[in-house]
């Protein structure tokens, strides 16, 4: 015989919400439009990109640094945009893995440098946390080598 405990339906219920908006902020990244992606951020959140300090806005990748608000969200998609060949851009989502409130979203960004004009690939794993409906972590993890030799003068 099986039993349910209510707290088995709460890990469940979150776990599909949590899928849910992931799912909407990948469709809302796909989509680009910086202002409409930031509004599935928390109004202040933990925001981490996986790259060394030293190199955390640098002139020639200026998104890549830590945020903590919705408007720092935004800022970084725009940032994003200005810097790469929007016709060739492309992500390919591996893999969603959710537990409770945190998921992992595993792939490889395809992205052509808009001052080099040289194309990259890099793998990533992005980690959010999703409470209430929002984004409060983003932390990246990404070939922070490919991207930086792309972007090399």
């Amino acid at each position: 015989m099986t039993t349910s405990r209510a707290s088995d339906t709460v890990t469940i219920d979150t776990a599909a919400e949590t899928r849910r908006v992931v799912a909407e902020l990948l469709r809302r990244i796909g989509a680009g439009d910086p202002d409409h992606i930031a509004e599935l951020y928390a109004p202040v959140g933990d925001w981490k990109l996986n790259w060394p300090e030293a190199e955390h806005g640098r002139a020639e990748t200026p998104w890549i640094r830590h945020r903590s608000t919705r408007a720092d969200a935004a800022d970084h998609y725009r940032e994003l945009t200005r810097h790469h060949v929007p016709e060739e851009v492309d992500t390919v989502v591996e893999r969603i893995l959710v537990d409770g409130t945190d998921a992992v979203v595993l792939g490889e960004i395809r992205q052509t440098a808009r001052p080099t004009n040289r194309p990259y690939r890099a793998r990533f794993a992005l980690h959010l946390t999703i409470e209430n409906g929002l984004v409060t972590r983003h932390h990246v993890y990404e070939d922070s080598l490919a991207v930086a030799q792309a972007f090399a003068g």
